[in-house]
């Protein structure tokens, strides 16, 4: 399927691995000029390369800090010095934090305020006047299933996923008018190295039915229990949905946060 977004340029955060990293690919198949961030610069640039090498990506590292005040200007900076402009941004950078109310001191939660949210309102703010110019563009912000359904044992990040669909709705009514979609997608448990880093060793804690279990039959018993599908996501499955919300197939599509949980409303 032709998505239309060949030589668009697109932004993606948190671009190094995982569902970011997936994205990237996706977009490169679709011909989509890429500008692709990450706090750790070795890492980034060693994805950045392979993309390079395995499809031919027009595609440029960047590595930066997204919770500094001025990132979201420098990356349009980047995009408009590279490739003339932006017309995508995939605000991916982020993860979940563990913990109640109780469990976590204000610095905690400002740290997860900077990176999840402040940093998504800091970049869409510097790219949209190139988009508007355009009259064409499209922001997809990744959030959580958490920012409908509620976990307590993940509460900093849910009460942040809540608040990106709102921020989502509410420019997505914004900017409509100039021809920019803002959608978020709202994941589930996806299976990345990180999440299976954190999951694997926690499920191993609290369930000594499966503690003997090596991880590939771990992941997939916990997937048949908790999703109704029978098992998590992938990062490619999440990466198709972006895909769709960022390209020129969708004009209709706007101010929505898509369910990507495998119908599951929570996750242990």
């Amino acid at each position: 399927m032709d998505l239309g977004i060949n030589g668009k340029v697109a932004i993606v955060t948190g671009a190094s691995a995982g569902v970011g990293e997936a994205v990237a690919r996706e977009f490169a198949a679709a011909g989509t000029k890429l500008v692709l961030t990450a706090r750790g610069a070795n890492r980034l640039n060693a994805a950045t390369d392979k993309l390079r090498n395995d499809t031919g990506a027009d595609a440029i590292a960047v590595p930066i800090d997204v919770t500094e005040s001025d990132a979201g200007e420098r990356l349009v900076e980047q995009a408009k010095k590279h490739f003339g402009s932006v017309d995508i941004v995939i605000n991916n950078a982020g993860r979940a934090h563990p913990g109640g109310l109780m469990d976590n001191d204000d610095d905690a939660w400002k740290a997860m305020e900077d990176v999840k949210l402040h940093a998504m309102i800091r970049l869409n703010r510097a790219a949209i006047p190139a988009m508007c110019e355009r009259g064409w563009g499209r922001i997809v912000n990744m959030s959580s299933v958490g920012g409908i359904y509620p976990n307590p044992k993940l509460l900093i990040s849910h009460v942040l996923s809540a608040a990106i669909n709102n921020l989502t709705r509410g420019l997505a009514l914004e900017v409509a008018q100039h021809g920019i979609l803002v959608n978020a997608i709202g994941l589930g448990a996806i299976r990345t190295q990180n999440w299976e880093e954190n999951m694997i060793p926690k499920v191993r804690q609290t369930r000594p039915d499966l503690a003997n279990l090596d991880d590939e039959e771990l992941i997939a018993r916990v997937g048949a229990e908790y999703t109704p599908v029978g098992r998590f996501g992938t990062s490619e499955e999440i990466a198709a949905i972006a895909a769709f919300l960022a390209s020129d197939r969708n004009g209709f599509v706007t101010g929505c946060t898509i369910e990507a949980s495998g119908g599951a409303e929570r996750f242990f």
